[in-house]
């Protein structure tokens, strides 16, 4: 009798045989017809706990069932699904007829009734099962409320000092709004639980505050869809400020804020209600109604002490302590199959349809149905979230309203349609404030058939796909539908239907969006909007940015602001810094004092104390911090009776901290937990019974100025300074931003020499999301990259062939595979990239910069990764495929794997990776030559006339009114007779029938002489401009003859604008290129021998030459303006004159003066004859003379005074153009907090008279 079903075959197919095991009767239940709105079901008679089900086929037949869904119910109606994992419905059933498929629950089922619905079964049997269900008993206390009632719990006083807060409880309901705890204090303190649109929020008021404070009222809010008439668990736990909230699982963590805390609050509690809620709670305040079960605080069972009338309850309204069953059956409508064809009275001039529906979908069918004899109809859908109808008569469309908005959002809403004669109107959830009028141009008789979620044989085509979501309630002509009979087939008629449940589920909850992604949903899927997060894929769980400076500089990226990422997917978010890329790349990291501050009247009772914030975190900064190879921050302390440590031996008078929050009494330059600056290590402080400069308590301003660079202290977070209120004391400080070097993991590699040799390493956890990059070389056809098994999952990336790079994984639903096919073959002993990403919506899988590939993930199968053996890299557990080659920068979810120092002790395998400038050496620009390094790269500028990381800096000067260059090759022969290298080839006794020029002016000025190139034989090559400004390119290449002359298109190069220009000669032909145009080709006739070169002038010749009338004309001016990247060959006569001079054969006269004019436009090029470097970091630093000998020089007052000047109308111009360029990456209060930096530091230094001699070097600071 404990058995039922839906129907059956015959008597001896009942399911009273449907036992585990039995062989009477026919050997199991089958029933009458074998689809999938068949069922099979036990009563337990009361409510149990069942932790596992098992299942076998017909006994010695070929009915089996080979997959079923498993639902549950209090009282055999309103079902609900059982789900294993979140979105996992199914149970695989039996593959033969007579053996035991067991399944153990990974989480209980409390219910009475048990439904096993097939959904496939063998396909040459019918449907036969025979089933068991084990379990225990399960005791359950349970309370109903009506809505207007509640229960008032008076605490014992002593339970009141304990130190943990506990209530667990259950409840179920099918309203969507309702108080379920209540609890108030003496001054507007008071936390309540409430159900708010099925959702549950938990309302914290805290501290000594009023009422209606916002600040001070917090909510928790986490369930969904609450509303269900299912149970659902509840529970909150506090521990000092700390509070925990769970609901079915998910788990909200919150530390309060204020002095709140449960003691604080009365020793009254209330559940289902409260009494005048309104003067007590600042939102909705509708007492709950539906029923608790298991109510526990602090471990008291609230329900029993009612039951039992103690006197610490307080019974409230009408409360029942059975839980009271409603009998609303709801409809699921699955896919765009699905529809509900019930019959109505046909001819009445008198239309009235109601029902309720909730879905995810902006878009479906909700409701049509023709008029009587087919003279019309009326289509009721859901378009972007709202509903609207449409009317025809004929065939042709009559009127088409719109009313409501946000419907799709998962919450029960209600339709009212009435129509009688030629008036229509609609409500939307029983507003009759907006309930929708229409005056219809034609009488409406009702039709006999209406259909609900879709219908196939509708004469007009539905655009929008049928409808996925629930319906209940549905009444027609005010006579509400009975369901159970359209289940049983007795009225009515469906298709694709799920007939007394509501499987509407909630794909937000929990949220799988990382990263702040906002969740969105629809019937059968989840969609993350990225959307300002930093990040990007499915679920936003890649960074759009690089993890390091190291990584932008290996893109061909140059200096300037980027945002990094240090842990890529992992928890901190991005931050914005400052790349400055040299031969290595330094990360630049501001914090928000950055400029001079002086100091007076600090004591020890009285410190002067500064905090520093970064524009990253502490987290961000640590990670930053411990990828790079070197971190250093300058501190720069000016004082003048002002000391840093009371004696040797003494209790230091002033002190910083770093990220360990420990005080450090070490200065710049200095090792830790020494009490020592810098000239105290050197042992040359300006008095040496002391061990800083400071210390001497002179009179006069000096300084202790240095690198921190103990990379585990930094940064600096606070400093404190308490000598400073004595007469005449003072000081002055200046703390720089964080510099860090390099990237360890970018260029971490092993190298791997045999196809059994493998790494391993712990294993991978990447349930949710997986990502995996490296990269890799090699030379082998084959091999597995990285593998992972569990004890049926596996995640493997492998190398498959030449071309193909494969992602192969298995999550419990088959093995699965993304693949990427390159047009080139990998295997080229050069740097590839590779990225896969596994998270729960798809696999993607990237190869270089070749389009991603992606699959997408079943919608509701197996969601959890689960290795649980070691990670092998570079080969597998078998031993078998493995790699042959180099793996670089193995990153798993943003954590690096350190491959260099496991290398160090695994057989066959060795650290590091020679050969980077394979794939790299294109990054080196203009001649540059890519040289190895241990760790990565450098480009050799030596033979280009550009500089930087790349060689691509332009190298450019302003040459002033007969200012000269001249480059000398005999001399530079004598030098590097013995040398191998190009240059060498520049002999006098030598000839040349080849030359390469190129060069980039700007001027005003005609005539005039841009390159001479003269030689002892009287032969010579002039490229001059002419009177009107034409290019012209003479070549004397036989002393006996006139030169040949190239003349340029272009009529006017004198025009204040930077032109490029191009010589190439092959023996007799000459090429020419000007602005990069096409190039132009002429035939010389002096000769295809250069011979014995002498020299190279830029500007003008200063010695007596030979040289034609033209060229003479031009010298006797000069040039007077910019040159830059000027090339011969293989010599940079401009760079060599700039920043090789006392090695280089060259000689400059007259104003020379390095600019960046062979960068900027013509307005502003005359900003750029002056250039300013600022002071770098790992340079020496005169300080000068102290202040008071300083103010005893007019002539350095004036001088400083004008340098001010100068230099503020210089920052003011830098800095408009930084704010311009990076608005939208400070804010303005940064801005001119920099603008202030510079200014305030120039004033200081010129009181002080600090001649910093500024040192070159590559690595900048910016401003």
């Amino acid at each position: 009798s404990s058995f039922s079903c839906s129907s059956e075959l015959s008597s001896s197919h009942s399911p009273g045989f449907a036992r585990l095991n039995r062989r009477d009767g026919a050997g199991g239940w089958s029933p009458l017809v074998s689809n999938k709105y068949q069922w099979l079901q036990i009563d337990l008679g009361e409510r149990m706990e069942i932790t596992a089900i098992a299942t076998q086929g017909g006994y010695g037949s070929s009915d089996w069932v080979t997959s079923y869904l498993l639902m549950f119910s209090d009282s055999g109606r309103n079902w609900k699904q059982y789900r294993q994992e979140e979105s996992i419905w199914g149970f695989s059933g039996n593959t033969n007829a007579d053996s035991v498929v067991y399944y153990k629950l990974q989480h209980s089922i409390k219910a009475r009734f048990l439904r096993f619905i097939p959904l496939d079964w063998n396909p040459n049997g019918r449907i036969g099962m025979r089933i068991e269900v084990y379990g225990c008993s399960y005791r359950s206390e349970v309370v109903d409320f009506d809505g207007k009632s509640f229960l008032l719990y008076r605490f014992d006083e002593k339970s009141i000092n304990s130190l943990k807060d506990v209530i667990s409880f259950k409840f179920k309901t099918m309203e969507s709004d309702g108080i379920l705890l209540h609890r108030k204090g003496q001054n507007g303190n008071f936390i309540t639980l409430e159900l708010i649109k099925g959702k549950l929020f938990l309302f914290i008021n805290s501290g000594d505050t009023k009422l209606h404070s916002t600040n001070s009222l917090i909510n928790i809010t986490t369930g969904s869809l609450l509303d269900d008439q299912h149970w659902h668990s509840v529970l909150i736990e506090h521990f000092n400020k700390q509070v925990n909230f769970t609901v079915d699982k998910h788990t909200q963590h919150f530390h309060a804020k204020g002095e709140f805390n449960y003691l604080d609050l009365n020793y009254e509690l209330s559940f289902g209600g409260t009494l005048a809620a309104g003067k007590s709670v600042p939102f909705s305040h509708r007492n709950f109604h539906g029923c608790f079960e298991n109510l526990y605080c602090n471990g008291v069972n609230v329900i029993n002490l009612a039951k039992r009338q103690k006197p610490q309850i307080y019974i409230m309204g009408n409360v029942s302590f059975s839980c009271s069953q409603p009998q609303t059956v709801p409809v699921t409508f699955l896919g765009s199959g699905s529809y509900l064809s019930l019959r109505g009275s046909s001819g009445q001039d008198e239309i009235s349809v109601s029902f309720q529906f909730r879905t995810w979908n902006k878009m479906g069918f909700l409701l049509s149905s023709n008029f009587h004899q087919h003279s019309g109809g009326l289509l009721l859908y859901l378009h972007d979230g709202k509903i609207r109808l449409n009317l025809f008569k004929l065939g042709k469309q009559q009127s088409d309203v719109t009313a409501g908005a946000e419907l799709n959002n998962g919450q029960w809403h209600s339709i009212s349609l009435a129509a009688k004669r030629n008036h229509l109107s609609i409500m939307i959830d029983n507003d009759v404030t907006s309930v929708l009028h229409l005056v219809l141009p034609m009488q409406i008789y009702s039709g006999d058939i209406y259909y609900f979620g879709g219908d196939s044989d509708f004469e007009c085509k539905n655009p929008f796909g049928g409808f996925q979501g629930c319906m209940r309630q549905i009444s027609i002509s005010n006579k509400v539908v009975d369901l159970i009979l359209v289940q049983q087939s007795i009225f009515g008629n469906f298709s694709d239907l799920q007939i007394d449940l509501c499987g509407l589920i909630d794909r937000c909850l929990p949220n799988y969006c990382e990263h702040g992604g906002e969740c969105s949903q629809s019937w059968n899927s989840f969609y993350c909007n990225c959307t300002n997060t930093g990040y990007m894929g499915a679920t936003c769980h890649s960074s759009i940015y690089e993890q390091s400076c190291e990584a932008y500089k290996h893109r061909g990226n140059t200096s300037g602001f980027y945002y990094i990422d240090s842990d890529g997917s992992g928890p901190l978010g991005p931050f914005l810094v400052y790349c400055n890329m040299t031969d290595t790349a330094w990360t630049i990291v501001q914090h928000n004092s950055s400029d001079f501050t002086r100091v007076k009247s600090s004591n020890r009772e009285n410190p002067h104390t500064v905090f520093f914030k970064y524009t990253a975190n502490t987290e961000q900064l640590q990670a930053t911090i411990n990828h790079a190879e070197h971190c250093e921050q300058e501190f720069a302390y000016h004082c003048k009776k002002s000391r840093l440590l009371n004696k040797r031996d003494g209790i230091p008078l002033s002190w910083w901290v770093g990220r360990t929050n420990e005080t450090q009494t070490y200065w710049g330059g200095s090792l830790p937990d020494v009490q020592k600056c810098t000239c105290g290590l050197e042992g040359n402080c300006i008095d040496s019974q002391y061990y800083c400069n400071c210390d001497a308590d002179r009179n006069e301003w000096t300084n202790d100025t240095g690198f921190l660079s103990y990379k585990e202290h930094l940064p600096v977070t606070q400093i404190v300074i308490t000598d400073t209120d004595r007469p005449n004391s003072e000081a002055a400080y200046k703390l720089g931003p964080l510099l860090c070097r390099g990237d360890r993991s970018f260029w971490n590699s092993a190298s791997f020499n045999t196809e059994t040799s493998y790494l391993h390493f712990p294993t991978f956890h990447g349930e949710l999301s997986a990502d995996v990059s490296f990269f890799f070389k090699t030379t082998a056809s084959s091999g597995v990259f990285l593998e992972n098994l569990g004890i049926k999952d596996f995640i493997r990336i492998e190398l498959h062939s030449p071309a193909e790079v494969i992602f192969s994984f298995d999550v419990g639903n088959g093995p699965f595979e993304v693949m990427v096919q390159s047009p080139s073959h990998l295997n080229d002993n050069q740097w590839h990239y590779v990225r896969a990403e596994r998270n729960i919506k798809e696999a993607s899988l990237q190869v270089d910069q070749l389009p991603p590939k992606s699959q997408p993930a079943p919608v509701d199968g197996h969601i959890l990764l689960q290795l649980n053996s070691q990670l092998f890299v570079g080969g597998t557990a078998s031993r078998q495929k493995g790699f042959l080659g180099c793996i670089r920068s193995l990153q798993l979810n943003g954590i690096a794997l350190d491959l260099e120092e496991r290398a160090k002790i695994t057989p066959g395998v060795d650290p590091g990776c020679p050969g980077h400038c394979s794939s790299y050496g294109n990054l080196c620009h203009n001649g540059g030559k890519c040289k190895e390094k241990h760790s990565g790269f450098s480009c050799d500028c030596s033979f280009s006339a550009y500089s930087g990381p790349f060689c691509l800096n332009e190298i450019s000067a302003y040459f002033g009114s007969g200012s000269s260059v001249t480059y000398n090759f005999q001399e530079y022969y004598t030098l590097s007779k013995n040398s191998s290298s190009h240059a060498a080839s520049f002999h006098g006794d030598m000839t040349l029938i080849r030359e390469t020029i190129t060069l980039s002016f700007r001027t005003t000025r005609t005539p005039t002489l841009l390159l001479y190139v003269g030689s002892f034989y009287k032969e010579y090559l002039s490229v001059i401009l002419a009177r009107n400004g034409s290019l012209q390119i003479r070549y004397k290449l036989d002393s006996h003859q006139e030169p040949d002359v190239f003349n340029s298109n272009f009529k006017n190069m004198a025009d204040g604008q930077l032109h490029h220009v191009k010589i190439n000669r092959e023996e007799g032909v000459l090429f020419v290129e000007v602005n990069q145009n096409a190039r132009e080709q002429v035939t010389l006739s002096s000769g295809i021998e250069f011979n014995a070169i002498k020299s190279l002038v830029l500007g003008k010749i200063l010695e007596n030459s030979d040289v034609d009338q033209e060229t003479m004309k031009a010298n006797s001016q000069g040039f007077t303006g910019c040159l830059s990247s000027v090339q011969f060959n293989h010599i940079a006569p401009l760079k060599a004159a700039l920043h090789h001079s006392s090695l280089a054969p060259v000689t400059v006269k007259g104003h020379v003066a390095e600019s960046n004019c062979g960068t900027l436009t013509g307005a502003e090029s005359t900003l750029s004859e002056t250039t300013h470097s600022f002071a770098d970091h790992s340079g020496p630093i005169d300080e000068g003379e102290p202040l008071a000998n300083a103010i005893r020089s007019d002539s350095a007052i004036i001088g400083g005074v004008i340098a001010v000047v100068i230099f503020i109308l210089l920052c003011i111009t830098a800095i408009a153009i930084r704010i311009y360029q990076q608005k939208s990456l400070y804010k303005k209060n940064e801005t001119k907090r920099a603008e202030n930096e510079d200014c305030a530091e120039t004033a200081l230094k010129t009181e002080l008279t600090v001649q910093n001699r500024v040192n070159e070097n590559q690595k900048e600071y910016f401003f």
